[in-house]
């Protein structure tokens, strides 16, 4: 079963770069972005250097320089390439790097005919890193051919298709909750421990806010109000003219990875900051669920809070931070989440974008306040 999932894994990145040309997998169009090649090299330096050199006798470990290019933040590790500067790495070649995971992959099917202990959480990890790359290769190289005047198509499949429904509010009566992952399955370490949360009484939406909303959010002066914004979030919207969402343009048109498209008011709104999304509610008369509001109400309303999956990550009131009792792994892999705990804020659910099989309820996302380029969107509470 794992060799299967193993696989296919490990093929889909491979098949998400078969749309491009070659010039697109160097593509980096800022410091927060990566290269598709440096994606497909670092989910591979990843299994060389957490399983297979520690588990795999006779393995040989990757070119230290190659270490050095494809690390992303393990410090335990050694040093690294600059971020901001991946997309200079012409080297090595694509081919390279594909021969590379065909290797690492032929010795992961053989250390898996026989484990070591620790080896398959170490390969569930590595796969579940891998899925988390997928959904950031392709919502990078969104941000490299918007900036294009050409605008490339990277597919028409690759849209987002749907309509909202009408807005609900779902009765969430609060009290003593518990959140956080249980069960057996698979979990990051910041998914837990499980533990108990006290909740006022609330509402929540049971859909996202949509286009045809957010539009009339910035035709009431919504980015020129500083009342709606926090501080930091007024900054940058002066500091960087923003008027509307990340890839909206004129005419109603909307950049995709599908290309330029008529942008229809009843799809939901995305590649929204949280200060946006929070500027946003606050206009509306509401606010955004703390990320305990948004998972007891899942478990409470089911399919009643609707695009809670696979339609667009939710940004939520919740600084990301450690819950009780959080302890990280020891050794360079325990640098994976928590090192992260400052100065971001969580995100809920999941994307159309998130590979299947890779969301879960109690997951917690992060990325800084700023951030944009992401599939992220607004549900309100109240």
């Amino acid at each position: 079963m794992l060799l299967d999932t193993l696989l296919a894994v490990r093929r889909r990145s491979e098949a998400l770069i078969a749309p491009l040309e070659p010039e697109d997998l160097m593509l980096q169009g800022m410091a927060d972005a990566s290269p598709p090649k440096w994606h497909l090299g670092h989910t591979t330096w990843f299994f060389d250097t957490f399983v297979l050199q520690p588990h795999a006798p006779g393995h040989q470990a990757c070119d230290p320089l190659w270490s050095f290019q494809f690390n992303s933040y393990y410090e335990a590790v050694g040093a690294r390439h600059p971020r901001p500067q991946r997309g200079l790495l012409s080297r090595p070649a694509i081919a390279d790097v594909l021969t590379w995971r065909q290797r690492v992959d032929t010795e992961l099917e053989a250390l898996l005919q026989d484990p070591r202990e620790g080896v398959t959480a170490l390969l569930e990890l590595g796969l579940q890193h891998e899925q988390q790359h997928q959904e950031l290769l392709l919502m990078d190289l969104l941000d490299g051919f918007q900036r294009q005047p050409l605008e490339p198509v990277y597919s028409p499949e690759a849209e987002l298709k749907l309509q909202v429904a009408p807005e609900q509010w779902l009765p969430c009566p609060g009290g003593l909750a518990e959140i956080g992952h249980q069960g057996d399955g698979f979990h990051f370490d910041n998914e837990t421990p499980r533990h108990r949360v006290w909740l006022e009484p609330f509402e929540l939406s049971s859909t996202l806010v949509n286009n045809a909303a957010y539009a009339a959010f910035i035709a009431d002066g919504g980015y020129q109000r500083p009342e709606l914004w926090m501080s930091e979030g007024w900054a940058l919207v002066q500091q960087h003219q923003w008027e509307a969402p990340r890839y909206w343009r004129e005419e109603h048109t909307e950049f995709s990875l599908a290309g330029r498209r008529r942008r229809d008011p009843q799809a939901p709104v995305r590649h929204l900051s949280w200060f946006e999304a929070d500027a946003f509610a606050r206009w509306s008369g509401g606010r955004l669920p703390t990320e305990a509001e948004w998972e007891y109400a899942l478990g409470l309303h089911g399919s009643a809070m609707k695009h809670a999956h696979r339609v667009l990550w939710q940004w939520t009131a919740s600084a990301y931070s450690p819950y009780p009792g959080f302890r990280p792994v020891e050794g360079a892999i325990g640098e994976y989440n928590g090192k992260f705990m400052s100065s971001q804020m969580v995100l809920r659910g999941s994307s159309w974008l998130t590979p299947p099989g890779h969301e879960r309820d109690s997951y917690r996302n992060f990325f800084p306040p700023a951030s944009r380029w992401m599939a992220s969107g607004i549900r309100l509470a109240r």
